[in-house]
């Protein structure tokens, strides 16, 4: 595993933790929520492809 994914999902979670934070602050609870339930959406599809990739390798490496 590369350690770009982790620092990408770490800036994905400042990112999101800003911004939720200044929409609550704002009043705007709603669209807190939707940047927040939108980060974690993005970060699961992060972890997927390298899933993905991790999974074929296993397929390869005993050539299933």
């Amino acid at each position: 595993m590369d350690v770009t994914l982790i620092l990408k999902i770490a800036g994905m979670g400042m990112l999101v933790s800003i911004a939720y934070i200044i929409l609550n602050k704002a009043g705007r609870d709603e669209m807190a929520m939707l940047v927040s339930l939108t980060g974690v959406i993005i970060v699961l599809l992060m972890i997927v492809t390298q899933l993905s990739d991790l999974m074929d390798t296993v397929r390869d490496l005993f050539g299933i």
